[in-house]
């Protein structure tokens, strides 16, 4: 084999390999965008969630728009408070930590006090199940359907069916807020964790309607409304909704409520538990 043959093809190649070398080299040089320092700082910061729950694509992504001053410093809710103030002292300013905010069921419609128009025998997901007739299997057309597609959605361990509808614990929740996107009656919302005080309920009826579906909804009585001192609650679509900014907590309007369904705060519930 003649040696020429071999020779020039790889000097070929090899010449082309520095040339283009030289090339990259020099478009790397001239188009070079430098990269704030900082970014990489408060990235590692970050817990890498991963989760979106910032409203931006990732945990890169809200680290530059952080540092570039386009994101707020405390909208990372899985870091919380301890991250925040990290980012804080990373960029060399106060942090006004948000509250952090927990996924909250908008239902307490159990099998125990909800009615079931029929016997669903069809997948076991609400997705699927909403698209059956009359919307699912459950008379109140606006309550939770117990086939978990918000657990499965959930990475955290933050939700578990009981007695037929989802519940969240709150200690695994770090509002990526995958459960609300995924739930397709929209009863899944965040809520300042520190809310104890909350309607559980979803329904848009009003008075029997609402009595015939389920024993603890909602009927738009407006009882909560007037008891409030705070003026907190204003019925919206015949729903009973606290203004979070006005509520303090002091359950007035869960004593008033006929129907129970508006939970009690902790201390209320502490107090409950003793005399019992």
């Amino acid at each position: 084999m003649d040696m020429n043959n071999l020779i020039y093809p790889a000097l070929t190649i090899g010449g082309m390999g520095l040339i283009f070398g030289v090339v990259l080299g020099y478009a790397n040089k001239k188009f070079h965008v430098p990269v704030d320092p900082k970014i990489p700082l408060v990235r590692a910061a970050l817990p890498s969630a991963n989760c979106g729950a910032c409203g931006y694509a990732g945990c890169d992504a809200y680290a530059a728009a952080v540092v570039e001053g386009d994101a707020p410093l405390n909208a990372c809710t899985p870091g919380g408070s301890s991250t925040a103030d990290a980012i804080g002292e990373i960029l060399g300013v106060s942090v006004e930590t948000a509250n952090r905010q927990v996924a909250f069921v908008k239902c307490k419609g159990t099998c125990s006090v909800a009615k079931e128009k029929y016997v669903y025998d069809g997948v076991k997901d609400c997705r699927q199940a909403v698209i059956a007739p009359g919307g699912g299997s459950k008379a109140c057309a606006d309550g939770c359907l117990g086939f978990a597609s918000c657990v499965r959605a959930c990475q955290y361990n933050a939700l578990h069916i009981i007695d037929g509808v989802a519940v969240v614990y709150k200690d695994n929740c770090i509002a990526c807020t995958a459960c609300v996107k995924v739930c397709p009656k929209d009863l899944i919302e965040m809520v300042p964790a520190s809310q104890e005080v909350l309607i559980e309920c979803n329904s848009k009826s009003k008075g029997k309607p609402v009595k015939d579906n389920c024993s603890v909804g909602c009927i738009a009585c407006t009882m909560c409304v007037r008891a409030c001192p705070e003026q907190a609650i204003v019925m919206v679509n015949n729903l009973a909704t606290i203004d979070f900014d006005k509520c303090t907590n002091c359950g007035i309007c869960a004593t008033k409520c006929p129907t129970k369904v508006i939970s009690k705060p902790v201390k209320d519930r502490v107090n409950m538990s003793e005399a019992e």
